[in-house]
């Protein structure tokens, strides 16, 4: 299958670049595209004809989203639009990426993929508008092809196919992310406080790549899926086991959010479950295979 990743150069870029190894993917980043300018993402997308794009381009500044929410939006949202228009027009399968983010954390037994979105801040509201930008290009499709589908969110693929994948709490390689600065603070040997009432799903770039190849392999209908590291844990839990995996010797202090004000409010449990398809690998198992893979790639 003829595919395009755009956000190449990105953490989950690099891994999906790798899953699509034997697809033989193009490579995009900023330098070969810039989703925000309509005209361009026709022109380049059409030119080349891909029958699955694959979006890893985002604005993930979580915090910086909000002095910055048009920018935010523009990319993480409207730009959708323009890929799935795009998508649309030659038949080509659009994956993209949201957030738990577009949840507002109020919901203790986690979120189902049905469930209403209620964001607490920008970057949940510019990666909703992203969602909805593409259900909507869906329905359009839909409707002109004069398809009937009950509920336009993947019961019926003969229109446009896509796939929306919400993620959380992301980390690899060749991005920031907390794992990685939670070993850089570690280096400094001073006392570490880490957030202990935000509840959430470690997810390792590796395994989303992996998952993304596997649904659109297996042909899955079109709609939201929820791909995240199975389990659940604090940020201060999941600092704890870090610098255990990692066998570092830290003072790590738990901390409340009202202790560690940030610009951004974040849902205090934002737990995806995936009512779809079955679990991925517990956050644990895969923290242990990224510090495995982390110590053969960088050996001391």
């Amino acid at each position: 299958m003829k595919t395009l990743i755009i956000g190449a150069k990105g953490m989950l870029g690099h891994e999906l670049a790798k899953a699509f190894l034997d697809w033989k993917p193009y490579l995009w980043d900023m330098d070969e595209i810039d989703i925000t300018n309509q005209a361009q993402v026709n022109e380049k997308i059409s030119d080349l004809g891909p029958e699955l794009i694959i979006n890893a381009a985002a604005y993930t500044n979580v915090d910086a989203c909000e002095t910055n929410e048009e920018l935010a939006t523009k990319v993480n949202g409207e730009a959708v639009g323009y890929l799935a228009e795009a998508a649309v027009k030659i038949g080509a399968i659009l994956v993209h990426y949201s957030t738990d983010y577009v949840f507002d954390g109020s919901k203790k037994e986690g979120y189902g993929e049905d469930d209403e979105p209620n964001p607490v801040n920008a970057y949940g509201r510019s990666k909703l508008v992203g969602e909805r930008v593409i259900l909507n290009e869906a329905k359009r499709s839909e409707e002109s092809q004069g398809l009937s589908t009950g509920s336009f969110a993947g019961a019926q693929d003969d229109g446009f196919k896509y796939y929306i994948i919400r993620t959380a709490w992301l980390y690899g390689k060749d991005g920031k992310n907390f794992v990685e600065t939670m070993l850089s603070l570690a280096e400094k040997g001073q006392p570490i406080k880490v957030i202990d009432d935000q509840i959430g799903s470690p997810t390792y770039a590796v395994d989303l790549a992996k998952a993304t190849h596997e649904l659109v392999e297996s042909n899955q209908p079109s709609g939201i899926y929820h791909r995240t590291g199975s389990g659940q844990t604090s940020w201060y839990g999941f600092a704890k086991e870090i610098f255990t995996v990692f066998n570092k010797q830290v003072d790590l202090l738990p901390c409340t959010t009202a202790e560690y004000p940030l610009p951004a409010k974040r849902p205090a449990f934002s737990v995806l479950n995936s009512t779809k398809l079955a679990p991925m690998r517990t956050w644990q198992e895969a923290l242990r295979a990224y510090a495995q893979e982390r110590a053969v790639d960088s050996p001391k």
